[in-house]
């Protein structure tokens, strides 16, 4: 299980996160403190707070879509 540290700072961002893990054919997860969502789930997504630094945890490999968290990761 592979895991991103992740911020989606508009409603736009986190549509498009959205878009691209429902591409992906294997179970995405978001999470802060105990809240774990299903990246897939616009509304799940939308219902968190997109003010926090969100953790992405993946059980699968899509280079494309590691690629665009990478863009999305919060610096260290």
């Amino acid at each position: 299980m592979k895991q991103k540290k992740i911020r989606l700072t508009t409603i736009n961002d986190a549509m498009e996160f959205v878009k691209r893990a429902s591409r992906c054919d294997f179970d995405i997860d978001v999470f802060y403190n105990r809240v774990v969502i299903d990246a897939k789930s616009l509304l799940g997504v939308l219902s968190l707070d997109l003010t926090r630094v969100l953790t992405v945890s993946m059980n699968g490999r899509d280079a494309e879509f590691e690629s665009y968290l990478d863009e999305l990761k919060i610096a260290a």
